[in-house]
């Protein structure tokens, strides 16, 4: 529940505040865990569940953030490099955990990385702000820039009044557009969360790699996934400015983002070798990315107004969905002996969204308060 509160926050109070109190929340969880860890158990769950829905808050105040700061234009690139930034920070910190544990034992990390998040909290109350008409460093001729072509987002005091604080759910869910949103957050998820926890087991079952060597063949990839969102967001803009229309720009990235990852999960299936096993797998990952300028850009754009608390919605669906999809393949394993038609499976469901993206999703406003437009 904590994206849907959080972008309801979001919505209402702007991306910069919500954001500092969701990285305190969870620096303050991380640095508290060893202290946790050493007191009792109950503790220590209660430090996890303050960490993750801490986070919850992240992406919401992310898109709200890109919505306000940039161009139609410019969003696909803006939202491809904080996409870039989640994964390449995730593969940072792995990398330097075993140093910082080798040095400063095995709650270094939480500490450090618990003290850098308060750093960070610091700089960007510091320096930021929630759109750029309230920042004082912004130039006359940077604001015009940004403003330029925006479709502007409804300005609070024409929401109506039952709506400002408590957003208008039932309607919301009430549009196809939501649910095209909603189904591929929770395809995208289910694809992203079942590849980053069960390949190296893959690799383990199906060619014997040990899970050592596993953890190799799974980690270019991410690495991959980064690379290849903001080329994706890069095309993506480029489309939008040289005439393609929103909806279809968004309609071809997240088709590419499904598509391509079900046909190479296919490919995954028939490979022979490890190293051919993990190209498509690479692929898979890579090509996924696509879809953060498809439905991750098309958040900003259905209904600016609430973008905070619909990216809450579509982000409850996906974890659901990266739930299910985890434990799910772990049981389909264990009842039908086979990692190969869970990926069967999964590559159906890639295309059946794929589908019903194409057919529901638009990259035009919505208006959520009353008709569609």
């Amino acid at each position: 529940m904590s994206p849907i509160i959080g972008g309801a926050l979001v919505d209402y109070y702007g991306g910069k505040l919500v954001l500092a109190c969701g990285v305190t929340l969870w620096s303050m969880a991380t640095f508290l865990t060893p202290w946790a860890a050493e007191t009792s158990l109950w503790a220590l769950l209660a430090m996890r569940v303050l960490l993750g829905a801490a986070e919850g808050v992240a992406l919401p105040s992310m898109n709200k953030m890109v919505l306000r700061w940039f161009p139609p234009t410019e969003r696909s690139r803006a939202v491809g490099l904080v996409m870039a930034g989640f994964q390449l920070g995730s593969a940072a910190g792995l990398l330097m955990s075993p140093i910082i544990m080798s040095q400063a034992g095995i709650f270094g990390p939480f500490l450090i990385f618990g003290l850098f998040g308060f750093l960070w909290v610091l700089v960007w109350l510091s320096v930021a702000s929630s759109s750029p008409d309230k920042n004082s460093q912004i130039s006359q001729y940077e604001l015009e820039y940004i403003m330029k072509g925006q479709k502007l987002t409804t300005p609070l005091t024409e929401v109506p009044e039952k709506f400002r604080v408590i957003p208008p759910f039932r309607k919301l869910l009430s549009r196809w557009p939501t649910w095209a949103l909603i189904s591929a957050n929770a395809m995208h998820s289910w694809g992203y969360f079942v590849i980053l926890s069960w390949m190296p087991v893959y690799f383990n079952i199906i060619y014997g790699v040990n899970l050592r060597e596993a953890a190799w063949f799974s980690a270019l990839p991410w690495i991959m996934m980064a690379v290849l969102g903001y080329v994706a967001a890069a095309l993506s803009d480029m489309l939008i400015r040289n005439g393609r229309t929103v909806t279809s720009t968004r309609k071809i990235m997240q088709s590419i983002g499904f598509v391509g990852p079900g046909i190479a999960l296919l490919g995954l299936n028939a490979a022979k070798s490890p190293l051919t096993a993990s190209a498509w797998l690479t692929t898979a990952v890579g090509l996924s990315s696509f879809s953060h300028s498809g439905f991750l850009v098309n958040l900003q754009e259905i209904a600016p107004q609430y973008a905070g608390v619909l990216h809450g919605i579509s982000n409850t669906a996906g974890t659901l969905a990266a739930i299910v999809g985890t434990v799910g393949a772990g049981f389909f394993v264990e009842r039908m002996g086979s990692f190969r038609g869970f990926l069967m499976l999964t590559s159906f469901l890639y295309f059946l969204s794929a589908l019903f993206w194409d057919i529901f999703a638009t990259g035009e406003r919505v208006n959520f308060n009353g008709t569609s437009s």
